[in-house]
């Protein structure tokens, strides 16, 4: 048994044969996090849970949105000591904190003050940011200058601004998986912006979009996921052109060199049958990587199947997928 869905939020479709006993079916969809979410969950008593969907959801959102400015992370971005952090805050940061690890610290969730700079975040960007300016601020990036210690966050610098939004989406949404199995539900499908969670013994197929820049819609593959989850991240997605010289920036930035440049890795999609909090983190790395970087790291992490989507010397689309991944 089969569904399809695309990978990216404004769709959502759900293909299924003749023989499908859909009775025990239930599907929510809606709006959270700035963008969509759909779910789909088998219950023999179908039960509603949108509320406690909202009510996770809201919890999330308080302790790590830095878009609203009583959320705890808002709080201590501006300076606030006193926070204690809850559960939610302390999993994404040790959760984070191995991702940066792993990754040589190319996820590092304190380039938020640079995501700013550039005009990417919550705060006011800076117009024509100079090398001069880049080099200033990334003093302010660095994970390993931040800890939690009972349980308060920790800040070598306050002028240092934590944003999880790299990995905070598939968080919530392994929340909302996880209290589906508190309710002994263990066949479901969580959606949100195009980032999943699946589980239970049943084939969800998964549309992989093309990278259009034109902002139309088309898709590049197709995969199945059993019992795992998926993220993608792109670079063609959230960019912004500089008016003289043409060039295009995007909302990953190298916290090694606070460079907001475009590579030539355009799209990753990370599988896993791990959080997916984890797979989301790990496919910004890989964009921030590039393709030279990425493919060298995948060959020591055989756990991931991977889908990149990349231009090539000539300006063409290209594509690599790791040896463990079946493409449709």
């Amino acid at each position: 048994m089969r569904f399809i869905l695309s990978l990216f939020a404004a769709v959502f479709l759900t293909i299924s044969c003749a023989c499908l006993d859909k009775s025990d079916e239930v599907k929510l969809e809606g709006n959270a996090l700035g963008t969509t979410f759909h779910i789909t969950y088998f219950d023999t008593q179908k039960r509603d849970f949108s509320h406690q969907i909202d009510s996770l959801l809201h919890k999330v959102n308080k302790s790590l949105s830095t878009y609203i400015p009583t959320s705890d992370i808002s709080k201590i971005n501006s300076g606030d000591t006193s926070i204690v952090v809850d559960d939610y805050f302390k999993e994404v940061f040790d959760k984070s904190n191995l991702i940066y690890n792993a990754t040589d610290g190319i996820f590092d969730p304190t380039i938020g003050t640079l995501v700013n700079a550039w005009g990417f975040g919550p705060k006011k960007g800076l117009n024509n940011l100079s090398q001069n300016q880049i080099d200033s601020l990334l003093q302010f990036v660095g994970f390993n200058k931040v800890t939690i210690e009972n349980d308060k966050l920790i800040k070598q610098n306050l002028a240092i601004f934590l944003d999880f939004n790299a990995i905070a989406k598939g968080y919530a949404i392994d929340v909302l998986g996880r209290y589906f199995e508190s309710q002994n539900i263990s066949k479901y499908l969580v959606e949100i912006g195009g980032e999943i969670r699946a589980r239970g013994d049943k084939a969800w197929t998964v549309a992989i979009e093309h990278p259009n820049f034109d902002g139309t819609q088309s898709f590049q593959a197709t995969v199945i996921l059993n019992n795992e989850s998926m993220a993608t991240s792109g670079s063609y997605r959230k960019f912004k052109n500089d008016a003289k010289t043409g060039k295009k920036y995007v909302h990953i930035i190298n916290p090694k060199t606070g460079s907001a440049s475009m590579s030539n890795l355009l799209s990753a999609s990370v599988i896993a049958p791990s959080d997916c909090a984890d797979v989301d983190g790990y496919a910004t790395a890989f964009i921030a990587m590039g393709l030279e970087q990425t493919k060298d790291f995948l060959k020591t992490h055989p756990i991931f199947k991977v889908f990149l989507i990349y231009s090539d010397g000539e300006g063409k689309i290209s594509t690599f997928k790791t040896a463990n991944l079946k493409i449709n």
